[in-house]
């Protein structure tokens, strides 16, 4: 049989054409954005609405108590500014954060290096050293006012090994209560800077250090350029923690000295409390917090782009 030009045979070795396959939509990964919205309705009820309000309080004199009250603009700020106590206290509170986060510091570094070595009693040490940042801070502040006061055991110690003429009103001298104040805290978290800075230090490699050793490196100078590079992501952590508790401290300040002798260790925190609970200025009491809030915005954020910056450069 002959077939026309046009015409074929149909090809049943050739399978039939596949219908297309409508496309499939790809299944949803993460979860509906209003599933998180309970929990930002209660965070802006409890946060940030009672903040928004509390700022607007520092713009008046409201005593507290009183439901009158008038808008004073910034009179609270500009007092402020001639207050010689707030200035005093905003002294006090950056030279305490500058002070607690180089020795906490410095501190936490040297002990790391000391426990990450392969000391027998590495993990009994550890545990020591960390032991008083799990202490309530204001359990701490007592156990430190009645050791170093005038018949605390500091004092007894410095008698009983010959050097009576050291003994001192460490809490009740205005010159040595601030830094009274600055060793307690530095005693106590010294070991929780430890504990981050030994985390970085274990995961440094030990091959790097071998080389560096091999190439003639001394351990001062294998830490400066091996170590100190790779503990840039604990430094970060360790000094904003550090700057931050530093400028909001109140706990250890108003427990051992209350402030006191005077004004000698007033802090922004305990100005705070005092305006507002023992003099009723409430207003003038929340400007001080509205100024808190801000030096410690600036100092975490700057703090937070040079550290990052130089965290990037190392890495």
């Amino acid at each position: 049989m002959t077939l026309a030009p046009h015409e074929q045979l149909p090809d049943h070795d050739r399978p039939p054409d596949a219908e297309p396959v409508p496309p499939v939509r790809r299944a949803r990964t993460t979860p509906p954005w209003w599933f998180a919205l309970p929990a930002l309705l209660l965070f802006a009820f409890v946060v940030l609405v009672p903040s928004v309000r509390g700022v607007y309080y520092a713009f008046t004199d409201w005593d507290g108590l009183d439901p009158d009250f008038s808008f004073v603009g910034l009179d609270n700020f500009s007092d402020m500014l001639s207050d010689p106590d707030a200035k005093q206290a905003i002294g006090h509170t950056l030279l305490i954060a500058v002070s607690i986060t180089v020795l906490q510091n410095g501190l936490g570094l040297l002990l790391a290096l000391g426990v990450n070595t392969a000391i027998k009693s590495r993990n009994v040490l550890r545990v020591l050293l960390f032991a008083p940042a799990v202490i309530t801070p204001i359990v701490t502040a007592y156990l430190w006012r009645n050791l170093l006061g005038p018949d605390g055991g500091v004092n007894s110690l410095l008698g009983a090994v010959g050097l009576d003429g050291s003994r001192q009103d460490w809490l009740g001298d205005p010159q040595l209560a601030l830094w009274a104040v600055v060793g307690v805290i530095v005693w106590q978290y010294a070991g929780y800077s430890m504990v981050i800075f030994l985390a970085g230090l274990q995961s440094v490699p030990k091959e790097i250090h071998e080389a560096a050793a091999i190439d003639g490196a001394g351990p001062v100078r294998r830490f400066w350029s091996v170590t100190r590079p790779l503990l840039a992501p604990a430094f970060t952590i360790n000094l904003m923690l550090s700057i931050i508790g530093g400028i909001k401290l109140f706990d250890q300040v108003y427990a051992l000295t209350g402030g006191g002798p005077g004004h000698a260790t007033d802090t922004i925190s305990t100005l705070i409390y005092k305006d507002a609970f023992t003099l009723g200025e409430f207003g003038y009491s929340i400007a001080l917090a509205v100024v808190l809030t801000i030096i410690a915005a600036v100092a975490s954020t700057g703090q937070y782009l040079v550290l990052s910056r130089n965290e990037r450069a190392a890495s």
